[in-house]
């Protein structure tokens, strides 16, 4: 990744969280961080000629200057566009290494509110896109990545070992799998052995998959879960002990009005305290 770390601000304290931790993993990867501020409005009206535009310029231009006090090893630059916020976000998203976005959480409930432009990027966005809460800092536990051994996805293994490369941390890698459609109506001896069966194909496979990338990256001290449940579920708990969940979202060949972003990165996005990575893969 040779690209900048982008991140989309708007003053919001969301957007300010969204900043500092783009600041933060522009230093881990040694990248330039361009800090983005879209005016939904006629491209032929400039920025700061409407009323409040000169307050939202001047957080802009203080964010940048406190984001330069934060990381003054990083390159720091910030831009005020007049367009959509979805489209130009999408735009900057195909050149950068990582699309930074700050998103509301729910008072006392454990979960994201994601607004409508956070959901069309993260649907439409070409490069890795990291959702950060006000209140969901790093912690220092292991980054943890789901993984769907259906769809082998490279990108999001390559995207989990070198976040945690950077961060000095520990790789949890958790696959959920459920057993053959149908075994609930055979004996419960014969699920059991069925169980055990298909528990030590996936086990192979999750070893196979991860080989080379534990090649690649020896430096860091992978554990694995093999869980039987529901992904949806058991990947969201497992990510309360995380720093940084990453999860996958599979590139599809349609209009960009039919993309998704599939149950599990659904479900990591709304429900999961710390940042969620959601890396485009396919």
């Amino acid at each position: 990744m040779t690209g900048p770390v982008v991140v989309g601000f708007d003053g919001s304290p969301e957007s300010l969280a969204a900043a500092t931790w783009a600041a933060h993993e522009a230093r881990r990867r040694g990248l330039r961080l361009d800090v983005l501020q879209a005016w939904p409005r006629p491209k032929h009206v400039a920025p700061g000629t409407e009323p409040g535009d000169h307050s939202a310029l001047a957080r802009l231009a203080e964010r940048e200057g406190e984001l330069r006090a934060l990381a003054p090893e990083v390159a720091v630059s910030a831009s005020s566009v007049a367009a959509d916020p979805v489209e130009a976000l999408e735009a900057a998203a195909h050149d950068a290494a990582v699309l930074v976005l700050g998103s509301r959480g729910l008072g006392t409930v454990r979960g994201f509110l994601v607004g409508s432009v956070s959901q069309e990027v993260l649907r439409r966005a070409a490069c890795p896109v990291v959702l950060v809460r006000a209140d969901g800092d790093e912690a220092d536990g292991p980054v943890t990545v789901g993984l769907d051994l259906a769809h082998p996805a490279d990108a999001v293994l390559d995207f989990a070992f070198e976040a945690a490369a950077l961060r000095s941390a520990p790789l949890r890698v958790i696959h959920v799998w459920s057993p053959p459609a149908g075994s609930e109506y055979m004996s419960y001896g014969a699920i059991g052995g069925l169980e055990t069966e298909v528990s030590a194909v996936e086990r192979s496979g999750l070893a196979e998959a991860l080989q080379p990338w534990r090649e690649r990256h020896p430096e860091v001290a992978v554990t694995t879960d093999l869980v039987r449940g529901k992904a949806t579920v058991d990947l969201v708990d497992a990510a309360g002990t995380a720093r940084l969940l990453v999860v996958g979202r599979r590139l599809r060949r349609m209009p960009l009005r039919h993309h998704h972003l599939g149950p599990v990165a659904h479900a990591a996005i709304h429900h999961v305290h710390c940042p969620v990575a959601v890396v485009p893969y396919g």
